[in-house]
């Protein structure tokens, strides 16, 4: 039975990648009175013994070869068990796709991160589908199981397969006309990251699922380039890390107070998909995230159709010439400003 080592060690997460598909839910208190709750694999949920006001999710390995967020969250979660951690919110540690993580890859048979919100609706033919809908039922469990009224977010922490021109940086899901809020972008600032793209459409990312279904403040939060295990510098997560201990181990975070100058904003321009097996950029792979180009110089190449920059300084975002046949190859973005929408 794992639970006598998952006592003592904490390591929830070398339990998941031993247990890449299900797990034998179980819970026990810890010295503190935290409850914790084993829901799946890579699945743990914890409640403090005291009056709490947030329901907090952190995510990450919905990519499995994103290690830099899986080996923050690991921190915290053997912090937590061990004592070394006293929680003041409940939080929710979510490992996305556990085979992904262990055969260091991006995902097994299909992109977890386009499955969300009604994406793997009545399918079933991969793990990553049948996943997906089990981490919304765990994700809805958590926020719905409580009194109405709380705060709730999700912050699904990923690393970006190219560098960036700033390595750290943040998407904000559609809001559907609600307004941005200028205490998450400071809460984001916090961690490091002060570049933000405003989407501006729905998606089928994990985000997007708790925005939309949850009213949850909820970002995919990049924090640099995918690396394998071992090789990141955990030192350059420390102020996100720092920021996501006080969020669940205080009542209250206070930030530094708000300055539209801090932050480079950018909202999407288009979104450029691949129809054709023959589908290629003009750029090499070297190219990173937010690289502009002039209006006229060739963006993509999907088959006899060629995609030009239309606005001089569009910038890529996630470009990806290997993606599904109809899924998204390219982003491209615009800068914007902090504006009546932001309060």
């Amino acid at each position: 039975m794992y639970l006598d080592t998952l006592k003592t060690t904490g390591d929830f997460l070398t339990i998941t990648r031993e247990n890449e598909f299900s797990l034998e839910p179980s819970q026990f208190i810890l010295a503190n009175g935290t409850e914790v709750k084993v829901i799946d694999t890579g699945v743990i949920e914890f409640s403090p013994n005291c009056k709490t006001t947030k329901d907090i999710v952190l995510s990450s390995a919905v990519h499995g070869n994103e290690t830099a967020p899986i080996e923050i969250c690991d921190q915290l979660i053997q912090q937590i068990i061990k004592g070394q951690l006293e929680l003041k919110q409940r939080v929710l540690f979510i490992y996305g796709n556990p085979k992904s993580i262990n055969i260091g890859q991006r995902f097994v048979d299909e992109n977890l991160n386009r499955l969300f919100n009604g994406a793997h609706e009545n399918r079933s033919e991969n793990p990553e589908q049948v996943r997906a809908a089990k981490l919304e039922s765990y994700v809805r469990t958590f926020f719905t199981s409580v009194e109405e009224g709380r705060y709730r977010a999700h912050y699904d922490l990923h690393t970006a397969i190219r560098g960036s021109k700033n390595e750290k940086f943040a998407v904000y899901p559609f809001l559907h006309g609600n307004p941005w809020k200028k205490s998450q972008l400071q809460f984001l600032l916090s961690c490091g990251v002060n570049t933000v793209l405003m989407m501006s459409s729905s998606a089928t990312t994990f985000s997007y699922f708790s925005s939309r279904q949850f009213g949850a403040d909820a970002f995919t939060v990049e924090l640099g380039q995918v690396k394998p295990f071992g090789q990141n510098n955990m030192a350059s997560f420390e102020a996100t890390k720092q920021t996501l201990i006080a969020l669940i181990s205080q009542d209250e975070v206070e930030y530094k107070e708000f300055n539209a100058s801090d932050f480079e904003l950018f909202t999407v321009y288009r979104t450029i998909n691949r129809t054709c097996e023959d589908f290629s950029f003009p750029f090499p792979d070297s190219a990173v995230n937010f690289t502009g180009f002039g209006k006229g110089e060739l963006l993509a190449t999907d088959g006899e159709t060629q995609v030009f920059a239309d606005v001089d300084g569009e910038a890529i975002i996630f470009p990806n010439a290997k993606v599904a046949l109809g899924q998204r190859a390219l982003l491209t973005v615009i800068p914007m400003e902090v504006n009546e929408n932001f309060v």
